[in-house]
């Protein structure tokens, strides 16, 4: 019987290809004795046919599970009666409800992949932004105000002990890396606007308390508006960014844009005890269902999802897998196995899969 149960939520839109896809590479690393993925209902067409986007037997069973994996969430003309989407509120509401107080998202330039920004290589730009994923002016959430069409208002939410435990976490994060690619330190940079608002003032203050606990570790601080000028002009100078839910959205998506795109852009959003993990993406409901979507952010999610297992299991199997699923990712993209069209190539998303398991196959044998 496999050991490591994963509640798989497809989802909407190139959800169900990519997340079809990532399971399959995911079973084919690990063999059939160490994953077993549930699949469960949930998102926007699910919540169009039955009024619930996240259902309670599979809420129950993400709970329960060893880890989450999800493919997308969100279809156009889908909302609730206030305007806001009804797929976001599928992994919001596993956020909260889960306490996935961190989100990680690498960023990346691969070999063989071409950056927006003219002369950066692979291995140039290799930072992780770690976005608070609990508070912030997420927390507004269902709670803001709309005050007879005329005033709308939400409100950040900052607490000492969100702000420590992300701090925390970004600063043991970056004792595990290698240091920023320009000059191999191990720097954590607090992304904030503490120059305007005492909220974030707050947040700064509170990282540097837990800066003085990580002395090896070096502290920088960057306003939301000048990083991002400086994730084009110099990204190679971080290792680890931490931000607030808003801050950290935005600068993960632009981070994403300069090493390819978000089709290569993983995430994990994780506890204490629950990992949920997804590529950063959209559900592109354009190009569902018709072989297009590139499945490597997903792929690359469950990468994240294997190592994240491995070192609250102690299985060294799992991190062995996940090591060869990038190797294998790394090849076809730096050979050209197959290029998926949002790199610039044609592979459907078929044959992108099947590129990253020959490659597996070959190391293999």
């Amino acid at each position: 019987m496999p050991l490591y149960q994963i509640a798989t939520i497809d989802g909407d839109g190139i959800g169900p290809e990519v997340c079809q896809s990532a399971t399959r590479v995911l079973s084919h690393a690990c063999g059939s004795d160490l994953l077993e993925f549930t699949r469960c209902d949930g998102g926007a067409a699910h919540y169009a046919r039955t009024g619930h986007v996240l259902p309670d037997d599979t809420f129950a069973l993400c709970r329960d599970s060893a880890a989450i994996l999800h493919g997308a969430a969100g279809l156009p003309g889908v909302t609730y009666p206030d305007g806001t989407e009804v797929g976001n509120d599928l992994h919001l509401q596993l956020r909260f409800r889960l306490d996935l107080y961190a989100n990680v998202r690498p960023v990346r330039l691969w070999q063989g992949v071409k950056s927006p920004l003219a002369g950066w290589q692979a291995g140039q730009i290799d930072y992780v932004i770690v976005r608070e994923n609990t508070e912030g002016l997420y927390a507004s959430r269902g709670g803001g105000i709309n005050l007879r069409g005329e005033v709308a208002t939400d409100t950040i939410v900052v607490t000492r002990k969100g702000v420590e435990r992300v701090a925390r976490f970004s600063f043991g994060l970056s004792r595990k890396r290698h240091g920023a690619p320009r000059d191999g330190k191990r720097r954590v940079t607090v992304c904030d606007k503490a120059n305007i608002l005492r909220s974030y003032a707050f947040f700064r203050a509170v990282c540097e308390e837990v800066a003085r606990e990580h002395a090896d570790v070096e502290i920088d601080y960057a306003y939301a508006d000048a990083m991002t000028v400086h994730l084009v002009k110099r990204p190679d100078f971080y290792d680890v960014i931490v931000a607030e839910n808003m801050f950290g959205d935005i600068i993960s998506d632009l981070g994403a844009a300069t090493i390819g795109g978000m089709g290569l852009s993983p995430s994990a959003e994780l506890g204490e005890r629950h990992g949920l993990f997804q590529g950063a993406h959209g559900s592109a409901p354009d190009i569902a269902g018709q072989n297009l979507a590139s499945p490597l952010a997903t792929i690359l999610s469950g990468t994240l999802m294997l190592q994240w297992l491995a070192e609250r299991h102690g299985d060294a199997r799992l991190s062995a897998a996940a090591r060869r699923i990038e190797t294998a990712v790394g090849q076809v993209l730096a050979q050209g196995d197959a290029v998926p069209r949002d790199l610039g190539g044609s592979a459907t998303c078929t044959e992108v899969t099947e590129a990253v398991l020959r490659r597996l196959d070959r190391a293999a044998g």
